[in-house]
């Protein structure tokens, strides 16, 4: 079975450190944020993208009102309907069994650094046991209440994710649901630019779609695991002990629910792809790709090691054999930042679900052994892979192994209590200086379509 797949931002900083043989002549930029490693020793290419319609449909859904906070740090019930005011929605969306209170240090952060420019919006629709309910029903109450923070603030004009952990899967399969490929008018784009590109490698970003009939502009995910946690120290907690490994899936759901099972791969019959897999492409569910290929920046920071939640491979969307000692010494104005890598497109016909893959679901599901579910994992995964590398990505390593408390990685990388995991305040300034950078430029991440 295949999946259509519809065909992305870098100023390097003068400074290049090529993890392979390889000249590049980096373009000249602002000094931040800081310079980015092509994968493969060639600049990254640059396409336009924008957004698109401004058509929904109207939603009844109800949500419970976040705790008030001040300046543009909105919740939904605070919100007046206004025609002036913020034009740049930031979604922030926390992780499993968290709530908006998680984002209390970030939110206050961005706000002292971008301004008075961004409406920066917590989700409350997935609050803590909410996150065991599946990622598509999290997804698109997430895509509901996106809407209706849109339907009442008409000075918005564009969009940005900022999603930690699982939120980062809610948030990928909010944006099919808020994807259209409709594209702006000339007075709805405004003067966005219209860099030319390789037509076979890449399209322009007017003609790609809208999130939420809004310009995207920034997808950022923290410590995701967008190729599940199934498999080889994907979820570290299991310490890659084979036995756990076969243990713990089938187990998984009678603790996180559907969640659980979509996380490890296993959920839906055996002959219909897994979530995950389907999330790494267009299908019925939604236009994932094409929704991701609509943003201008693409980010993803992993932790490197120290997570016992989510891995260093699937928070990077890397193989093993891409992984590579990472440097130990910090970029200089974010401590713990260690690494930041572009990976440009890669051009394939996108992830299948062939008939061996579904003959090893079904064993995996039936009668699982550390040979048939190594077997079925690592035909998704390179399915997964193949279909999200597609898109051009910005790759940003994390090490907190010189923290005073470095186990606590996953809570760190998004600072969820400011006087316990305030290792990660460099990582959020870089967030924050990565969103304040596209504010002053307009590059784009390619995608290969």
């Amino acid at each position: 079975m295949a999946f259509s797949v519809p065909s992305s931002l870098i100023h390097a900083q003068s400074a290049f450190n090529l993890r392979n043989s390889g000249h590049a002549t980096p373009p000249p930029s602002p000094p931040f944020p800081p310079f980015d490693r092509p994968s493969n020793g060639i600049s990254p290419n640059f396409c336009s993208i924008s957004g698109l319609s401004t058509s929904w449909k109207n939603t009844n859904f109800r949500l419970q009102a976040m705790s008030t906070t001040q300046g543009n740090v909105a919740t939904l019930n605070g919100i007046s309907k206004t025609k002036h005011g913020p034009d740049h929605l930031l979604v922030l969306v926390h992780g499993i069994m968290a709530s908006p209170s998680d984002w209390t240090y970030v939110e206050t952060e961005l706000k002292r650094r971008l301004g008075s420019n961004f409406l920066i919006y917590a989700s409350s629709s997935n609050t803590y046991t909410k996150t065991f309910t599946g990622i598509d029903g999290a997804g698109k109450r997430l895509a509901d209440e996106v809407l209706q923070v849109v339907q009442k603030t008409e000075s918005l004009k564009r969009i940005s994710f900022l999603a930690h952990s699982l939120g980062g899967l809610f948030a990928r399969y909010a944006i099919g649901v808020l994807y259209s490929s409709n594209p702006l008018s000339s007075s709805q784009s405004g003067d966005l630019s219209s860099h030319k590109t390789n037509a076979e490698n890449s399209v322009s970003s007017s003609k790609l779609g809208s999130i939420a009939g809004l310009e995207p502009i920034n997808f950022i995910t923290l410590a995701t695991p967008h190729l599940g946690v199934r498999g080889r120290k994907q979820l570290p907690l299991l310490l890659g002990v084979p036995i756990l490994e076969k243990l713990v899936p089938p187990i998984a759901p009678f603790f996180i629910g559907r969640t659980g099972r979509q996380l490890f791969l296993t959920d839906g019959k055996p002959s219909k792809p897994p979530l995950l897999l389907r999330m790494a492409s267009d299908c019925e569910d939604g236009n994932f790709v094409s929704a991701l290929a609509t943003f201008k920046c693409r980010i993803l920071y992993a932790n490197v090691s120290y997570d016992h939640m989510v891995g260093w491979r699937t928070s990077s969307i890397r193989r093993e054999r891409e992984l590579s000692k990472p440097p130990r010494r910090s970029l200089d104005g974010y401590k713990h930042v260690v690494d930041v890598e572009y990976c440009p497109p890669v051009s394939s016909e996108g992830p299948q679900f062939p008939p061996e893959a579904a003959k090893a679901k079904e064993a995996a599901q039936s009668s699982p052994s550390t040979e048939n579910t190594a077997e079925y994992h690592d035909i998704i995964e390179e399915e997964m892979i193949r279909g999200l590398q597609r898109l051009g990505w910005r790759k940003v390593d994390v090490s907190f192994h010189s923290a005073f408390w470095p186990f606590f990685a996953h809570n760190n990388i998004h600072v969820k209590s400011e006087w316990l995991h305030n290792a990660g305040a460099g990582v959020i300034a870089h967030v924050a200086d990565s969103l304040k950078h596209q504010e002053s430029t307009s590059p784009f991440i390619a995608a290969s379509l």
